[in-house]
């Protein structure tokens, strides 16, 4: 009897101790990770530090001043660590660090057919993109179909993005200008923005006549911006804590709000119609028509690009049950993805952009003189004029222009939090440590970008670092200023439509000021 009652008692005190020797020795003592230096004194043993600070928007600040006391490399949690080396930031972003389940919640729509053991049922299949797509081969796979729609030399040379910034810079964007202008009226720059992003970008992809026009149409782009903003706060439960929020989900109890889904799927249903309506165009009315804005160019070369993959590599391809299987829903996904970084990206920087230059006039007034010396410019009296929109490689050119948006961009990256990687198997050296593989690992633009080092007196707005003309960096200073600069992140994965959003912030951060 004592015998049978022993055994789970010693059960008990066997689980007892395995949970102390995983859970504290040797996470806090054995650990290749032990030896890290800790952002805080819970986060060998506990996530709940780190999960805290980002469920009260803290992060950025946060992991900045403990890089500042700890150093490059420091402990957020059991399994994560955040680094602070452009040398670990490149290994981690170049090295075959792949994404994880973090970046899941970048899928997009589908409802599927699935069979289940008893019936079939219709079932929501979340359908990937490129931005969340977890492994480098896919991510590379669908890059390729449209990354040159996006490179420098295309945006330059395209005659359908030379149209579409003449129609949204010059019929819609000027005259509110103009308007706010003559009658000394406040105005909104952070709304103006977004909508004139939003534009640009819904024009690159689906055409001037099957875009957005919010600009003009505020009380819709009031409707539509506020859909998108009020969900910021709840991915933070499906990223941070995937199994608890499914978990409390099939109890009825919904960390995630209803309306939450309700507002995404209106969202993604507004931007499959522009699809469905670009398609329709292609298939009819483009070899009718004259004016070249209306050309859907990213969605044109992403269908071209999936039907080729099809046509060579068909059940082959890493795509074959994501992209290849879901076509349409697949465009739609790949659409909305594209058109959320490209205008809230670029109205975040040009609403900074704006702050800084209403703060310091005679930065403004040099600004202005710069840009006369283009020919066509950009005149406010000549608005009447689609002909006279500078030279894309002029604008490129102006020294000050560049660097009070490389500035703006340095000290207000509009994506400056962190960016999770996952460690390669078995495992790698960061910083002088060991990391196990399946460590989450995580760099963010808002510290990279602050190193005193490199950048003196990092959160002061100073244009001149970036003018090698009046600055007095030495050639191995500039080397590091431009090395450290981190604004698109970097790698395979960096921003693909960075050359897009340099294009479209420069043009358009001129407006005010010509």
């Amino acid at each position: 009897m004592m015998f049978s009652l022993s055994i789970p008692i010693l059960a008990f005190t066997a689980l007892f101790f395995l949970s102390i020797y995983r859970l504290i020795i040797y996470p806090i003592f054995l650990s290749p990770l032990s030896k890290v230096p800790n952002a805080h004194w819970s986060s060998p043993f506990l996530p709940l530090w780190i999960l805290w600070i980002r469920f009260y928007s803290k992060e950025n600040r946060t992991l900045h001043a403990a890089h500042l006391k700890y150093g490059p490399v420091i402990r957020l949690a059991p399994n994560e660590l955040s680094i602070n080396d452009i040398s670990g930031v490149r290994t981690v972003y170049t090295g075959g660090f792949e994404k994880g389940q973090w970046y899941s919640i970048f899928d997009n729509y589908g409802y599927v057919l699935i069979e289940s053991f008893w019936r079939w049922k219709t079932d929501h299949v979340s359908v990937p993109c490129m931005f969340s797509s977890w492994h480098s081969r896919t991510h590379s796979t669908r890059k390729r179909m449209i990354s040159n729609t996006y490179s420098k030399s295309n945006i330059q040379t395209s005659p359908a993005a030379k149209r579409q910034a003449q129609v949204i810079i010059y019929e819609r964007l000027l005259p509110i200008i103009a308007s706010v202008a003559s009658a000394s009226k406040p105005i909104d720059v952070h709304s103006l923005w977004n909508a004139s992003t939003m534009d640009f970008i819904c024009a690159y992809l689906f055409g001037v006549k099957n875009g957005s026009n919010f600009l003009q149409d505020e009380k819709y782009r009031g409707y539509w911006l506020s859909l998108y903003h009020s969900r910021k706060k709840y991915p933070y439960f499906t990223q941070e804590l995937p199994r608890l929020t499914k978990f409390c989900r099939r109890f009825g109890v919904h960390l995630i709000p209803t309306w939450v889904d309700d507002a995404n799927d209106e969202l993604e249903a507004w931007t499959k119609e522009r699809c469905d309506n670009a398609i329709a165009y292609l298939k009819q009315e483009v070899a009718k028509d004259n004016d070249p804005g209306n050309y859907p160019v990213v969605l044109s070369a992403l269908m071209t690009g999936i039907d080729k993959e099809k046509k060579e590599k068909g059940d082959q391809s890493v795509l074959s049950n994501t992209t290849l299987k879901y076509r349409d829903l697949s465009l739609a996904s790949e659409m909305i993805d594209n058109l959320a970084a490209g205008h809230e990206t670029s109205g975040i920087t040009l609403t900074y952009l704006s702050w800084y230059l209403s703060r310091n006039l005679p930065l403004q007034d040099r600004l202005r003189a710069e840009l006369r010396t283009l020919s066509p410019g950009m005149i406010l009296s000549s608005s009447n004029s689609t002909d006279n929109l500078p030279n894309s490689k002029d604008l490129d050119a102006l020294p000050v222009l560049h660097a009070i948006v490389m500035e703006t961009l340095r000290l207000n990256a509009a994506i400056p939090g962190n960016q999770p990687r996952m460690a390669p198997y078995p495992s790698c050296t960061l910083g002088g440590y060991t990391v196990p593989g399946g460590t989450r690992v995580g760099a963010q633009a808002h510290s990279v970008h602050r190193n005193a080092e490199v950048y003196p007196e990092p959160d002061k707005f100073d244009h001149t670092r970036w003018l090698d003309d009046e600055n007095t960096y030495t050639e191995e200073q500039r080397k590091e200023r431009d090395r450290w600069f981190w604004a698109f992140s970097s790698g395979g994965r960096m921003c693909v439509g960075s050359n897009f959003a340099m294009h479209g912030r420069q043009p358009s951060s001129s407006l005010f000021f010509n």
